[in-house]
């Protein structure tokens, strides 16, 4: 078990409960009520998920063949791919029934979604290409 691991899930337990408690005090609006839930769970999974490393050798094992195993870095490669294209034509679509609702700032952030991520793929490409 990695002590990092753990560092990290306390921090994230930590601060969603300070977010959650100051929510519910109502310090913070609803939106941070939300967060530290959020952030909550993602403290518990991680320290559970430490506690599991600890305990079961071969839950352990597993997990280091999936980090170190070509055939998931392939395809957690392609995932990202596929997560890229999507969200790329989701959000054209997107910015084009905004603009046919009238929704403007909508259609703004849609598309400005779409530059962005196309401008990230090309810087992205460019370094890459140099790297290898």
């Amino acid at each position: 078990m990695k002590k990092k691991d753990i560092i990290f899930g306390a921090i994230w337990l930590l601060l969603g409960l300070v977010l959650t408690v100051l929510s519910c005090l109502e310090t913070l609006d609803e939106f941070w009520s939300g967060m530290g839930s959020a952030l909550l769970v993602i403290g518990v999974v991680r320290l559970l998920r430490s506690y599991r490393l600890s305990r079961s050798e071969t839950y352990r094992e597993k997990r280091e063949v999936a980090e170190t195993d070509e055939r998931f870095h392939f395809i957690r490669n392609k995932a990202w791919a596929w997560a890229g294209y999507l969200f790329i034509i989701i959000c054209a679509l997107g910015a084009i029934v905004f603009r046919l609702l009238g929704q403007d700032l909508l259609c703004i952030a849609s598309s400005g979604a779409v530059c962005l991520m196309l401008v990230l793929f090309w810087v992205s490409f460019f370094v890459l290409k140099k790297k290898y």
